[in-house]
């Protein structure tokens, strides 16, 4: 064979190892190149969203379980106490930023089993009558009972806080509004954490236009009714049956209460079905494969979003993509019936029977000591109660531990 065809024949052979190292090149720079570009999106989602430091030293659960606090605040004010802009609030259907505090009228434990087993989401009725945290007199209750609607704690420890700074001389607004919320943070998960018997290991907090900005990143979120409804005071105007619903609607969705049989018993099942559409819509809407989708939700994320300090949200939000579908169970805490403090309606708990509940369910056990904190609440009309009229026996739908009728796609259908 002569010496140009030898140099051929070799040129051929090489020319596939060529090509395999040329694919193997450019296939790891792709990669390095995608896994880059996700870092840099998980290094820009946790340098801006808001972090905290509540949950700083506190108990962690074991066993590789997780449980997460998600608080909804019924504030008309950014993450700086500034007022919402007049066009946003007319949108959100909310009123003007003078009406409402900072009440958390959202709070749902979710608890994710360290073993991969189904997750479970407990709802707290904001109306709950507990031992708000610190127990030391916050300005709240007269006389300083120490309890009042689990909702108030946050409000009331920022409130409390803020006063403080303003006596020592602090007049910066933003650092008034900074710490005044840190103390209401710690102060809510304080209290719900007394009131349940259990750990919190991280906790999101979402302001009132969060619902918006979350629907109109994900590109609506799907939600299922059981009847059609109409309420002025929320915006509420929907037909029966599985939708899906743009920004506005989905805060009118969760906020609705007047037209409901059970009212603030029957908006938690809502914050319950948006949560559950929500997580469907993140996996199925190609969320986290898609840069533009994500890059929406983190900018959502940086304007109302805060959690603690060195949670791995990167982490959380793969393990998120297997709690949609119906994989989440779950559950409104049960009340014993309706009560007045103060004038003000409450929910009548019995805070043993909260914590044998939670126990049960995810553990661990709760001490049942009668001097321990977060004792049973005297039920009203009881000396030394502040509660001033006897309970009212609550409906027998008032909790609710069994998963609700779906549309077929993982989404309860509610009222």
């Amino acid at each position: 064979m002569s010496t140009h065809r030898r140099k051929t024949t070799t040129a051929r052979r090489r020319r596939p190892r060529r090509l395999g190292r040329t694919l193997l090149v450019t296939g790891c720079a792709l990669a390095v190149m995608a896994g880059g570009g996700a870092w840099y999106l998980y290094r820009d989602l946790a340098s801006s969203i808001g972090s905290s430091k509540a949950l700083e030293g506190a108990e962690k659960s074991k066993f590789g379980d997780v449980n997460i606090l998600l608080m909804g605040l019924d504030s008309r004010k950014d993450q700086n106490g500034e007022d919402l802009p007049d066009d946003v609030l007319d949108k959100l259907h909310a009123g003007s930023s003078d009406i409402g505090g900072y009440n958390a009228n959202t709070l749902i434990l979710l608890h994710v089993p360290g073993d991969g087993s189904q997750a479970k989401a407990f709802s707290v009725p904001r109306d709950d009558f507990v031992q708000i945290f610190p127990q030391l007199p916050l300005g709240g209750p007269p006389g300083g009972r120490g309890k009042d609607k689990i909702k108030k704690a946050y409000g009331l420890a920022k409130e409390k806080r803020q006063e403080q700074l303003v006596a020592q001389g602090v007049k910066d607004r933003r650092q008034l509004e900074r710490d005044g919320r840190e103390a209401g943070r710690k102060a809510q998960i304080d209290t719900v954490r007394n009131f349940l018997g259990v750990p919190i290991d991280h906790f999101a907090e979402l302001n009132l236009a969060g619902f918006y900005h979350l629907a109109d990143a994900l590109g609506g979120v799907p939600v299922c009714l059981n009847h059609a409804v109409k309420d002025k005071y929320s915006g509420a105007d929907f037909p029966a049956g599985p939708q899906t619903l743009n920004g506005q609607q989905s805060l009118a969705f969760v906020r609705q209460r007047h037209g409901l049989d059970m009212g603030d018993l029957d908006r938690t099942k809502r914050q319950q079905a948006f949560l559950a559409g929500a997580t469907k819509k993140l996996n199925s809407a190609g969320t986290f494969t898609d840069p533009t989708k994500l890059i929406k939700l983190i900018d959502a994320a940086k304007q109302d979003v805060v959690t603690d300090e060195g949670w791995d949200l990167l982490s959380f939000v793969r393990q998120a993509k297997n709690l949609s579908g119906g994989k989440v169970h779950f559950t409104t805490l049960p009340i014993e019936g309706f009560g007045r403090n103060h004038g003000e309606d409450i929910n009548v708990v019995d805070d043993m029977k909260i914590k044998r509940l939670i126990a049960e369910q995810i553990g661990p056990k709760a001490t049942e000591s009668p001097n321990a904190p977060g004792a049973p609440s005297a039920s009203p009309g009881t000396p030394g109660s502040p509660a001033s009229r006897e309970a009212a026996p609550p409906p027998s739908s008032s909790s609710s531990s069994s998963p609700a009728p779906t549309d077929g796609g993982g989404i309860p259908c509610v009222d």
